[in-house]
């Protein structure tokens, strides 16, 4: 064993504390990314080498024509699986102190095992078959895989589903309350808002089919992907038969066309789905923003809580505006991984491996924003008075259902009549009305007009709404 105090000096001297950490993640936001630390920490990455690199001794063990690795015993079994599944951080710390002197993350992790099997006779007679014919890359490309994977159906989904799942609360409450629509920032043919909430879910919901389907990529092919080492050593064996069984057992999809490096491109369609998720939910905060500037939505108040450090009557819109800051700092950094990861000078270039350390920051801001998004939601409460009052001040906007009705009876330049009596002008319920009583059509669907309010002209909004 290699002296560590040294090291475990400095490590508790630098121990981090949400008010020492460099990135707000760790810091400021700290106990609202701990869910995210199990999978795409650092501790989170060595516990995924280690998982790949005892499955890929078991797979060994397991192939027949491979005899210097003989099937292990349940002893040995049960052995490698509480190494690989019950990895603690004392043991990865362990593993740092290997790479202090290895100065190499994964060959760290391979010389941390053959100190496991030290004392288990039958493991360490295997131990030279750790990482056999294995690049770095060979056990990397598989743990980022895995801990992107469990991340995304472990916290993110989850956080993401809350979201949708609020969003449709509201859909379905406010279905049928109806609220002046705004094309351009100009009044416009009205809706409700249950009907403008269940548009979010609608395309959130494609969006998160689409992250959630895709097949995160895995190679096992060697130094430059043509497993050339596999087959120097046993060369009647059809290792890209082995090397696809074994990365599909990881529940990975097996890329066998690679160079050093998985290209990544899988990784990339992670990253672009997410971003279009973002940026689905930018759109709503910054919707749901303005329905609360314009008084649609009220903010419930939180005991303590200050809006203000100066006027004390404010309620602000935080929790979506810290949604909206974190999303787009999260697109930011999906952006520049799905632009960069796949580019690689030649058969590899180490660029791709500090970026490869920062998804977990994307992840991070990404819950921050989901998290915020859902308190925001939770303190909405819709003002119908407010609504109908705006409503009210805007019936120019039943211009468009009395030209449709001019058309379907045949009066001529419907469209120009009613451009000509509201456009650009403030248009009464008196006005219109007496617009409506002059026009030459059926008795029926003149009085139909006549009853018509702004506040009913919603089509099949408050349907719509409900059946999401």
């Amino acid at each position: 064993m290699i002296a560590n105090s040294s090291i475990t000096a400095e490590l508790k001297r630098m121990e981090l504390n949400p008010l020492t950490a460099i990135s707000p993640v760790d810091g400021r936001y700290a106990s609202r990314t701990n869910p995210l630390r199990e999978y795409v920490s650092e501790y989170g990455l060595i516990k995924a080498r280690v998982l790949v690199e005892i499955r890929w001794l078991q797979h060994l063990a397991a192939e027949e024509s491979i005899e210097e690795v003989p099937p292990f015993g349940v002893t040995a079994q049960t052995r490698l699986t509480e190494i690989a599944e019950r990895l603690e951080v004392a043991d990865a710390l362990r593993v740092k102190e290997i790479e202090a002197r290895t100065n190499h993350d994964v060959k760290a992790v391979e010389y941390y095992l053959k100190e496991c099997f030290e004392e288990h006779d039958e493991l360490k007679s295997a131990r030279e078959f750790l990482h056999f014919a294995c690049t770095s890359e060979d056990i990397n490309n598989l743990a980022h895989s895995l801990i992107l994977r469990s991340a995304r159906d472990e916290v993110v989904l989850p956080a993401l589903d809350a979201a949708i799942d609020a969003l449709t609360v509201l859909a379905h409450r406010h279905a049928s309350l109806p609220m002046l629509s705004r094309t351009h920032g100009q009044a416009a043919s009205p809706t409700t808002l249950g009907k403008e909430m269940a548009n979010f879910v609608a395309r959130l919901r494609k969006q998160r089919k689409v992250f959630a389907d895709i097949a995160y990529p895995g190679k096992m092919n060697g130094a430059v992907g043509n497993y050339n080492a596999h087959a120097v050593a046993y060369p009647d064996l059809d290792w890209p038969d082995i090397c696809s069984r074994f990365v599909t057992s990881l529940g990975l999809e097996f890329n066998a066309y690679t160079t050093q490096i998985e290209p990544h491109d899988g990784l990339a369609e992670g990253f672009d789905a997410l971003a279009r998720i973002n940026n689905i939910l930018i759109d709503a905060c910054r919707d749901i923003w303005g329905y609360i500037s314009v008084g649609y939505f009220r903010q419930r108040a939180i005991e303590g809580e200050v809006g203000s450090s100066t006027m004390p009557h404010k309620i602000n819109p935080i929790d979506f505006e810290n949604a909206e800051g974190n999303l787009g700092v999260a697109n930011a950094l999906l952006a520049h991984f799905s632009d960069k990861l796949p580019v690689s000078r030649w058969q590899r270039d180490l660029t791709d491996s500090t970026v490869l350390r920062n998804p977990g920051v994307a992840l991070a801001h990404t819950l921050i924003a989901l998290q915020s998004f859902c308190k925001g939601l939770g303190k909405l409460e819709a003002d119908s008075q407010r609504m109908t009052e705006d409503l009210n001040a805007n019936w120019e906007v039943l211009g468009e259902a009395v030209q449709t009705v001019m058309r379907r009876h045949g009066i001529e330049r419907p469209y120009e009549k009613l451009k000509e009596l509201t456009r650009g002008q403030a248009v009464t319920s008196d006005v219109l009305r007496s617009f409506i009583s002059g026009l030459d059509l059926p008795e029926a669907a003149r009085d139909e007009l006549l009853e018509l309010a702004p506040s009913d002209y919603v089509g099949e909004a408050e349907r719509l709404a409900r059946e999401i």
